[in-house]
């Protein structure tokens, strides 16, 4: 077994150990959709997460900082912000304003700002995204919003498509 410093830990048990201070380990959500691309996606952030995580408790205020070398963020309350990360989850209550770039963003609440997304970007059905907004591939729960400047391709070079002018849980172009 590989030493935390050195590498990632192999998983023993289904349960990882996590550390009782200053993070708040928290259970997936226990609502399952039946859509298999939006179960796909929740399985990949599953599985991605791990290593260093930080929790934004419901009712707390997250302002003005640079979020670095945190693996998963899970948004409850508010955060202002510029980060870098790997998996972003903003629950329904939670909310995001600021810049991100992420590899999974998985969104139940509101994110306003620039977000790039690398490789999957879900909105559920409580989920409200504006800005500008890069992504590499895309679902979106019906119910779910998507307005801004939305660009195909996390490098931020546009589609040669249409223009996309607003998503509310279905493309329409213009």
């Amino acid at each position: 077994m590989a030493t935390p410093f050195f590498g990632k830990r192999e998983m023993e048990n289904s349960s990882p150990v996590m550390p009782s201070t200053n993070l708040r380990q928290t259970s997936p959500p226990t609502s399952v959709t039946t859509n298999p691309a939006m179960a796909q996606a929740v399985s990949a952030a599953a599985l991605k997460e791990g290593g260093s995580k930080l929790t934004v408790g419901p009712n707390i205020k997250l302002k003005g900082v640079e979020i670095t070398d945190c693996d998963t963020l899970v948004v409850e309350g508010l955060v202002e912000a510029t980060m870098d990360s790997r998996v972003m989850q903003i629950a329904e209550q939670g909310a995001f304003k600021g810049s991100a770039e992420i590899d999974v963003a998985e969104i139940r609440g509101e994110f306003n700002g620039n977000l790039t997304v690398r490789q999957k970007l879900v909105i559920y059905s409580t989920g409200k995204v504006t800005g500008t907004i890069r992504y590499g591939k895309l679902v979106i729960e019906e119910g779910g919003q998507l307005a801004g400047e939305i660009l195909f391709g996390a490098s931020g070079t546009s589609s040669k498509g249409p223009a996309l002018a607003q998503v509310n849980g279905m493309l329409k172009t213009g």
